[in-house]
């Protein structure tokens, strides 16, 4: 294990402050540890004229795409990102409930649900610009290493990390849209 991970672990686990949660500037003598819960992240993203069709219908392969940029940015604040991309997924599972139009900003809340012994259950949750749910579901990865044929027990440091590094800074847009939409090339 590197000692990156290592030294997340023990500063999320010993202090009860989630891996990338600033302290500074803090004068109250620090709580008793306590696990913070299982690792989550929201990441907010817009809404692209390839994400929809016309009558604001968006297709499976968005939501996979915003689920696995939420699973990104959660290993990279855990110091986990050699994870992302060597993980498959075994079982991804989507309920969409609610339109989505081009220009909107979506937030992909994504959470650990259950750290098996070598398998990794998140669920998500997508939110249109009102608030509301238009996609929830569930995702399943499993650990492999790399010169293994199947999968392999996670190791317990990371088990650990995952299970109580609790929620994650956020990652939203922080530039409003242009007023007046995108201009066609005609217009540039």
């Amino acid at each position: 294990m590197s000692t990156a991970v290592s030294t997340a672990v023990s500063t999320a686990v010993s202090t009860g402050v989630p891996t990338g949660v600033s302290t500074a500037g803090s004068t109250a003598a620090p709580a008793a540890p306590v696990p913070a819960g299982p690792a989550g992240v929201v990441v907010e993203r817009r809404v692209e004229w390839t994400d929809t069709d016309a009558a604001g219908h968006y297709h499976h392969s968005t939501v996979v795409r915003w689920v696995e940029a939420a699973e990104a940015v959660l290993l990279q604040r855990l110091g986990l990102s050699h994870l992302f991309g060597s993980t498959p997924r075994v079982h991804f599972e989507a309920d969409y409930r609610a339109r989505l139009w081009f220009g909107d900003a979506v937030r992909t809340e994504l959470k650990v649900t259950k750290v098996g012994t070598a398998s990794l259950h998140y669920a998500f949750t997508v939110r249109g610009a009102q608030g509301g749910e238009a996609a929830t579901g569930r995702m399943v990865v499993a650990h492999s290493a790399a010169h293994a044929t199947g999968s392999t027990p996670w190791p317990a440091e990371v088990r650990e990390l995952l299970g109580t590094a609790g929620p994650q800074e956020p990652e939203l847009l922080t530039t409003a849209p242009p007023s007046g939409g995108t201009p066609c090339a005609s217009q540039s």
